[in-house]
């Protein structure tokens, strides 16, 4: 097993770092383009959403992945609002930020992109999205 954590500022500007992050860190894998690809989508969807809609005046996220033989496993984490109804929020196009041209397709595209994720959140304590992927 191999693991890894990092915690940044939930600022727009870290979207890409987070992802490069993941990415550099599945490396010694050596995996396929498409799960490459792939991955870095899923996580900039899960970091992007921790930004926009977590915190009203900053805050963290904390992405952590751990790697099992051909499994990996990534989780990204949010100290935030929470999401009030779950399975609203992963509902294709709907956005609790219409006014913002959100799309509304961030839990969509995670799931179209990871083998399968959860999401737990909890009012004014936060979201945590884990998705998991077997590397190919």
């Amino acid at each position: 097993m191999n693991k890894m954590e990092i915690k940044f500022d939930a600022l727009s500007q870290n979207e890409a770092f987070a992802r490069l992050a993941v990415s550099g860190f599945l490396l010694y894998k050596n995996p396929g383009i498409n799960d490459m690809e792939d991955i870095k989508m899923a996580v900039s969807e899960a970091v992007t959403n921790s930004i926009i809609h977590a915190y009203k005046d900053g805050g963290t996220v904390r992405i952590y992945c751990e790697i099992h033989e051909n499994e990996f496993m990534v989780t990204v984490e949010d100290y935030g609002k929470g999401i009030e109804d779950i399975a609203l929020a992963r509902r294709p196009l709907y956005t609790s930020k219409p006014h913002e041209e959100r799309s509304g397709m961030g839990f969509t595209i995670m799931e179209t992109f990871m083998d399968s994720i959860s999401v737990s959140s909890e009012k004014d304590k936060g979201t945590k999205i884990i998705m998991y992927k077997e590397l190919k």
